[in-house]
C-alpha cells in the first residue's frame, strides 16, 4: 500500500521542482551592489535592473550592501540560496585585487556561478572645482610640491580608485592620502562640497559630474577619448602616456545554482545589452558594453582564473601567508598584469 503512495508523492515532488524551473522566475529577483548609492556600480546596475525586467518579467529590486571594498555585499550572496533570486553585480575590484589583498570567508572563484560579462570603462583624473591645476601637467607639480598633503578619495582599499592612484604616484613621483569611502558616491559628494582635493574615478560615476561641469576633469585612461566626454583628454594626449586602465562588471549567482536559470538569466543579461536605450544609457556613462561572443557565463571565467590556494584557504585564488605579493609589490605597488581584461576588449 505505502509503494504506490511513495511512488506518487515522488511523481509529484518532482513534477513540482520542474514546473518551478520552467516558470522562474515567479517572483522578484534581487540584485546586491556590493558599494553605496551613486556610485559606479550602482549606476550599471540600475540600468542593467531597469533593461532586465522586460525578459524576466519580473522586478528586479537593487540591493545596496557597502562595505568592507565590496566584500559584505559580495559575502551575502555567496552565502545566498542557489535559486536564482539573489545576483551580485561583481566587478574586477571585487572579484579579483580583494582576493589578492584581503583574507576573504568565501572564494569569489569557486563560490559563484558566472551569468555574463556586462561593461567595461575606464577611470578619469579629476579634481574639486575649485583645485588650482589648470591640466594633467599642472596637477602633478602641484602634488609634486605637496608631498602627503593632498587627499584622493575611493571607493574603498583595494578597489579600482585606489589600485589606480597608487599607480598614479608611481607613474608621476608623487604622494598624496589616501581616504577610503564606503562607495565612489559618498566620495564624490565629499569632492563636490570640496572636502576631498581629488579623485581617480571610474567613468559611470564621475562621467555624470564632468559634463555637468561641477568637477575639474583632467584625464582619462583609455587610448582614445570617450564619447560620454569628448573634451577631456587621453593620458597620453596630457602627457603621461600609457597610463591606461580598464575596469570591466559582471553578473554571478551562487554556486549551485541550476543551470537552466543560469541561461535565462544570461538570455536576459544578453537582450539587455541588445537594447538601443540600454546601450544609449551605458555609453552615456562611458561604459564600452562586451561583444555579443562575450557575454556567457564562459567568457567570465578568464578573467577570474587563477591558481587555487597552496594552503587550503577559502580566499579566492591567492595564498593568504603572502597574500600582498599576489597583485600587490611593496608599497602597495599592484603589477600590470591586473589590467589584463582591457586587451580582451573587442569592437
Amino acid at each position: 500500500m505505502w509503494k504506490p503512495l511513495i511512488a506518487v508523492a515522488f511523481i509529484a515532488s518532482s513534477a513540482a521542482g520542474s514546473a518551478t524551473a520552467q516558470v522562474y522566475p515567479a517572483r522578484p529577483v534581487t540584485m546586491v551592489v556590493p558599494f553605496a548609492a551613486g556610485g559606479s556600480s550602482d549606476t550599471i546596475g540600475r540600468i542593467m535592473a531597469d533593461g532586465m525586467r522586460g525578459p524576466l518579467g519580473q522586478s528586479v529590486i537593487i540591493e545596496n550592501v557597502g562595505g568592507a571594498s565590496g566584500n559584505i555585499g559580495v559575502g551575502r550572496v555567496a552565502r545566498a540560496a542557489p535559486d536564482g533570486y539573489t545576483l551580485i553585480l561583481g566587478s574586477w575590484p571585487t572579484h579579483v585585487l580583494n582576493a589578492a589583498i584581503f583574507a576573504l570567508p568565501y572564494d569569489p572563484q569557486n563560490d559563484f556561478e558566472p551569468v555574463s560579462l556586462v561593461a567595461a570603462q575606464p577611470l578619469l583624473v579629476i579634481g574639486k572645482k575649485t583645485l588650482p591645476p589648470k591640466d594633467l601637467m599642472d596637477l602633478i607639480a602641484w602634488l609634486k610640491a605637496r608631498p602627503h598633503t593632498a587627499t584622493q578619495a575611493t571607493a574603498g582599499a583595494g578597489g579600482a580608485s585606489h589600485v589606480a592612484g597608487v599607480f598614479f604616484q608611481k607613474a608621476t613621483g608623487t604622494r598624496f592620502q589616501f581616504v577610503p569611502y564606503r562607495g565612489s558616491g559618498p566620495g564624490m559628494q565629499d569632492l563636490l562640497a570640496g572636502q576631498i582635493d581629488m579623485m581617480i574615478d571610474l567613468a559611470a560615476s564621475s562621467t555624470p559630474q564632468v559634463r555637468a561641469g561641477t568637477v575639474k576633469a583632467y584625464a582619462i585612461t583609455a587610448k582614445s577619448r570617450s564619447a560620454a566626454a569628448p573634451d577631456v583628454p587621453t593620458v597620453d594626449e596630457a602627457g603621461l602616456p600609457g597610463f591606461h586602465v580598464l575596469s570591466w562588471h559582471a553578473i554571478w549567482v551562487p554556486k549551485a545554482t541550476p543551470k537552466s536559470v543560469i541561461a535565462k538569466l544570461n538570455t536576459a543579461v544578453v537582450e539587455t545589452l541588445a537594447d538601443p536605450a540600454v546601450r544609449k544609457r551605458l555609453a552615456d556613462v562611458g561604459q564600452e558594453i562586451f561583444p555579443r561572443e562575450q557575454q556567457t557565463p564562459e567568457a567570465l571565467l578568464a578573467p577570474i582564473s587563477r591558481p587555487r590556494p597552496r594552503n587550503g584557504g577559502r580566499s579566492s585564488g591567492m595564498p593568504t601567508s603572502r597574500r600582498s605579493e599576489g597583485l600587490l609589490h611593496r608599497n602597495r605597488q599592484p603589477r600590470r598584469h591586473v589590467f589584463s581584461l582591457s586587451s580582451r576588449m573587442r569592437s
